[in-house]
């Protein structure tokens, strides 16, 4: 968990902390064994200390050499943990090979209007660091459009009521002025 403090503020403690406490939840409404959810979750990230490129890769990489695992976990479990998190990645075009790749995708999502808000702009101050406040609105919008819209390559694995539900919020706030207002204030917070 410590070695989350060194990764982007939207990549942080806080962020592994909500991934590992939203895996549990959705476990609980299937199949699967809550030891591996809570690793897995713990280790999606990992990577991200080799960059942002192939990080669900090299999480699973960091996953199955990590020799204290081999004390509570097989090489077949290891493996089946190792990809789900290479599945969890949102811009990935197939669907998890798993329950444990769909659960942590889903968890992933974290799809909370305000988090949202607040990780984009905390990654575009910290990617983008010469841009305007406008600069890193209309970045942001890009992206949340991208990603989140109606034809985004986000996909739910899950049908979770919260995921659902708060996905349509976003996109309410996206296609009105809310959006725009709640970034901009933000924005303006944190920088």
């Amino acid at each position: 968990m410590p070695r989350y403090e060194f990764f982007d503020k939207a990549h942080g403690p806080n962020h592994v902390s909500a991934v590992i406490e939203n895996s549990l939840a959705i476990a609980k409404d299937h199949d699967a064994d809550i030891d591996k959810v809570y690793v897995i979750a713990a280790y999606h990230d990992l990577g991200l200390i080799q960059g942002r490129e192939n990080h669900e890769k090299n999480s699973a990489v960091i996953l199955r050499s990590d020799p204290m695992l081999e004390q509570w976990f097989s090489k077949d479990e290891l493996l089946l943990m190792a990809e789900a998190i290479e599945d969890h990645r949102a811009s990935n075009d197939h669907e998890p090979r798993s329950i444990y790749g769909k659960i942590v995708a889903e968890a992933d999502r974290d799809i909370d209007y305000m988090t949202i808000l607040t990780r984009v702009a905390f990654f575009s101050l910290e990617y983008f660091s010469d841009y305007t406040p406008e600069q890193h609105y209309v970045r942001s919008y890009e992206h949340m459009e991208e990603k989140y819209g109606e034809n985004g390559y986000l996909k739910l694995w899950l049908d979770t009521e919260r995921n659902r539900r708060n996905l349509s919020k976003l996109r309410n706030a996206m296609a009105s002025g809310k959006f725009k207002d709640d970034f901009m204030r933000i924005i303006s917070e944190i920088s």
